[in-house]
């Protein structure tokens, strides 16, 4: 496999490389949060050099997708946002005051469903990081979202992203690649997104039935969501894994 990252500042026209993937790798309810939808045009438009596609060029179709942002943060755990909803907010804000970045955050690293297994999320991470050392940054920081999580919803996230295997590697698959190429576990990611809709709404996005109020666990969702059929509200917030590598990392 010959592949090789191709950035939106190198090509800015990529539409119809990706429609096909970017539809079918989600759980449908996570394509309505209200942060990401308001904000995730800002990508392409502020920070081109940050955003990029994995082109494999033997089977000419693009295979990966990366999306990463740089914001300004002092290198403590403690002072990272909520997630993928407050990393947004605070790097938009901080473009418009004129603040320099000092890190960069991957937003979302995509492997097509048919190429997976072939070590390309490596080659996103990987790219990452080369962005972020590009652009003098000691740190690449990801609000990382568990794969496996969705399997066990009852389990809270601080308990789970700590889980091991026998070897000592994180239990969770995706955890485990950014474990592997160095990267540490910072902190849970309590806030990262944040979907509201009304019953109706997610209804559809989940092709389930909510009869009453109280928590629900939902296909794709990694904890429960909280239905309140009195005021016609449904809310799920999302977390995610802070994850931190350092640019010189192997």
């Amino acid at each position: 496999m010959s592949t090789r990252v191709v950035t939106r500042a190198e090509r800015a026209n990529v539409e119809g490389l990706w429609e096909d993937v970017a539809t079918t790798v989600w759980p449908e309810f996570l394509y309505h949060d209200r942060v990401c939808n308001e904000n995730w045009h800002f990508l392409n438009e502020v920070f081109p050099d940050c955003q990029f596609f994995v082109q494999d060029d033997d089977a000419k179709q693009v295979v990966g997708w990366g999306n990463s942002i740089p914001f300004a943060w002092d290198g403590a755990a403690e002072h990272l946002p909520g997630g993928v909803d407050g990393v947004l907010e605070l790097a938009m804000a901080q473009q418009r005051d004129g603040i320099a970045p000092t890190t960069l955050c991957a937003l979302q690293a995509i492997v097509r469903l048919d190429q997976r297994g072939r070590g390309l999320s490596s080659v996103i991470v990987r790219a990452m990081r080369s962005i972020a050392a590009a652009r003098g940054f000691a740190d690449l920081v990801a609000p990382v979202r568990p794969t496996r999580k969705s399997e066990y919803p009852l389990i809270p996230m601080d308990r789970y992203m700590r889980w091991t295997r026998h070897d000592g590697l994180p239990f969770d698959p995706w955890l485990r690649v950014h474990a592997r190429l160095g990267a540490t576990l910072e902190r849970e990611a309590s806030t990262s997104m944040l979907v509201e809709g009304t019953v109706a709404e997610w209804e559809s996005w989940t092709g389930m039935a909510f009869p009453e109020s109280g928590e629900y666990t939902v296909p794709g969702a990694l904890v429960p969501v909280r239905v309140d059929r009195s005021a016609d509200r449904v809310r799920y917030v999302e977390p995610n894994v802070w994850m931190r590598h350092a640019t010189a990392a192997p």
